[in-house]
């Protein structure tokens, strides 16, 4: 079978572009579609993707995509649609702000949409009545084909039952789930210094809760990361908060090792890779019941869940959390069930069933 890969961009090296890594691993010869490369803002992790065959859609040559990405996106249709990719078997796309999901392939071509999540600037927003009348006109018109796009896929794999309930409301499309892979370093546990929080320092990321919690508690947090936010939540940080910056893996092993648990306040994400991680060193967590992450966390046994997204039901939390006990095995074992070999052995035998269903409907439709 000849193979394709579909990204939506190379812009940074986050949450989707583990995914990615991963499915070139699954296929080393695959090619690599995506809308454009932004090496600057890459940095040292271009090197991540050295030998890859990368080719970029003409989105590229557009100036100042890099910065303006955002406001290019009532362009992707002309941008997926001018790929070809008729020689190919499969097609498997990596997809979720950018659809890449929406290329364009043969009736005897396979595509298989690993989705991250529909585009929450455009399906979860409120409208607000301060906007330009041209900004609701260009939102309209790419949810529109946002729909539309999906309907071109053939199946649909996701990487939570949270974002497979959104996928189903916003696409009418029934999908399966495959929890993303995550690197476990399956040792370590818990100490008793401080509470860490690890991720982008932006205001979707409710950061402001951990730290207005831990103050009111006189607790140590140590902020790892960055982000727009960041001026704002120094600001609002008190004596007991420390900001460092994003660091690499072998630096967050000590990090870890010293904390007495991870805190991810967000009540938006679908899955996290953090929290994960952290639990791969041992480290329960502290996380919000109404995300994705009660999938993930096991409560009262590899951590726990806060009901609200207010200070006080975090607090409320972090005292429950220290009249407990946690087994760092626990954790470990938990977060096994996550690693990067789990998401090669479900995904190969989805695309394997795909596979098979999509040559047998061929084949009925040449008898």
């Amino acid at each position: 079978m000849k193979v394709a890969l579909v990204h939506d961009h190379l812009r940074e090296y986050g949450e989707a572009e583990r995914v990615l890594r991963v499915l070139h691993q699954m296929y080393p010869d695959a090619p690599v579609y995506t809308a454009f490369i932004d090496h600057k803002r890459l940095g040292d992790a271009i090197a991540l993707f050295d030998n890859w065959d990368i080719r970029t859609a003409p989105s590229q040559q557009l100036p100042g995509i890099s910065r303006h990405y955002q406001a290019f996106r009532t362009l992707l249709p002309y941008c997926w649609e001018a790929l070809d990719l008729s020689e190919y078997d499969l097609v498997l796309s990596s997809s979720g702000q950018y659809f890449s999901k929406a290329v364009l392939t043969r009736a005897e071509t396979l595509h298989v949409s690993y989705c991250h999540t529909p585009p929450r600037d455009l399906w979860d927003s409120p409208p607000t009545r301060d906007r330009p009348w041209y900004q609701s006109w260009a939102e309209t018109h790419l949810r529109q084909y946002d729909f539309c796009a999906s309907q071109r896929v053939d199946r649909f794999v996701t990487n939570s039952e949270a974002a497979a309930r959104r996928i189903r409301k916003c696409y009418r499309r029934s999908t399966a789930v495959i929890p993303p892979p995550v690197k476990i370093r399956g040792s370590g546990e818990a100490g008793n210094d401080y509470y860490l929080y690890v991720g982008q320092l932006t205001q979707s990321q409710q950061v402001e809760l951990a730290i207005a919690a831990c103050s009111q508690l006189d607790r140590p947090l140590w902020v790892i990361g960055s982000g727009s936010d960041r001026e704002r939540l120094q600001q609002l940080a008190g004596a007991h908060v420390r900001f460092l910056d994003a660091l690499p893996e072998e630096a967050m092993v000590d990090l870890y090792a010293q904390a007495k648990a991870l805190i991810f306040p967000c009540q938006d994400a679908d899955f996290g890779f953090v929290p994960v991680e952290a639990m791969g060193h041992g480290i329960p967590v502290i996380a919000s019941a109404l995300s994705g992450i009660r999938e993930v966390i096991l409560n009262d046994r590899t951590g726990l869940l806060f009901s609200q997204p207010t200070v006080e039901s975090l607090c409320h939390a972090i005292m429950q959390f220290e009249g407990r006990r946690f087994s760092s095995q626990a954790c470990i074992e938990r977060a096994r069930e996550f690693a990067e070999p789990v998401f090669i052995s479900k995904l190969q035998w989805f695309i394997a069933q795909a596979i098979d269903d999509h040559n047998a409907h061929l084949g009925q439709e040449l008898h």
